[in-house]
């Protein structure tokens, strides 16, 4: 039986996929076809149910509960760390209130978390790796990082307003789940186990094979040296992703809880996982 495993072309993605990727790890009933696609995509195409097996921002799983269910590994979370806000001069976090800020995406994880922050923004839509060009070129006031842009804005002379994953910290006591992996609720349990099983064994050869696995998300580190990559990676490919245990769920329930609260997400759901 042959699947559709989508996820972001990112470097801790490649890194979690690596096993899979490259048939490291095997199923004797599965075979996965690998489609790479920025997170915000994915997010629409879940709304859809077009891929058995999808990245999703924890964001969009009120969107998409119907059709799918989270799995236990590969989610990325970032414990005291996150999406950060950044502009092309210092700026103060309250200073935010009514400025334009660049964000990836209205299902993406990290434009929850900044809604959450300061509700009193004026967001717009651009292309997660244009949001620095567009911070430093003044067209907006400032930016929402995610991925590898969270490392890397520091080499072009922007400032920090807040990192909204230690915020989170602060605020709550709990580690930002931004990414997941998730399931169609259609397939098979038999076939859902065996997703399960084959996820979490590359997650854990790639701990296991480190070296092999940083040199085959290299080609996925967009500007990062292997220092900068190899620190990205660990950042959100951590003991969490091979198993977000009951911390994970506790505090996606909580994202989410809040978020509709907010009025952010027109839905209350019941985070579900399966592992």
């Amino acid at each position: 039986m042959q699947l559709v495993c989508a996820h972001s072309p990112d470097s801790d993605d490649a890194y979690m996929f690596y096993a899979l990727a490259t048939k490291k790890i095997r199923s004797p009933i599965l075979e996965f076809q690998h489609v790479l696609s920025d997170i915000e995509t994915l997010n629409r195409k879940a709304m859809e149910g077009a891929y058995e097996l999808t990245a999703i921002s924890y964001h969009a799983y009120p969107y998409v509960a119907d059709k799918y269910v989270l799995m236990a590994c590969g989610s990325s979370v970032g414990d005291g760390y996150g999406p950060v806000v950044v502009a092309a001069h210092p700026m103060a976090p309250e200073e935010l209130r009514g400025k334009r800020v660049a964000v990836p995406g209205k299902l993406t994880t990290a434009y929850l978390a900044l809604r959450l922050f300061q509700p009193d923004v004026v967001p717009v839509e651009v292309p997660f790796d244009e949001i620095l060009d567009a911070v430093e070129e003044r067209s907006v006031e400032a930016g929402l990082l995610i991925h590898e842009g969270q490392l890397t804005y520091q080499q072009g002379g922007v400032h920090s307003v807040v990192d909204l994953g230690r915020w989170w910290k602060e605020q709550y006591g709990l580690p930002l789940p931004l990414g997941a992996n998730a399931l169609l609720r259609s397939l098979a349990p038999h076939v859902q186990s065996e997703c399960c099983r084959l996820m979490r064994e590359s997650i854990q050869y790639a701990m296991d094979h480190q070296g092999e696995a940083l040199e085959y998300s290299m080609q996925f580190a967009r500007d990062l040296d292997a220092a900068l990559a190899e620190k990205f990676i660990g950042m959100y490919v951590n003991h969490y992703t091979l198993d977000g245990g009951e911390l994970v769920p506790k505090a996606a329930q909580k994202l989410l809880d809040l978020g509709h609260e907010a009025g952010w997400i027109d839905r209350r759901v019941q985070v579900e996982f399966i592992r």
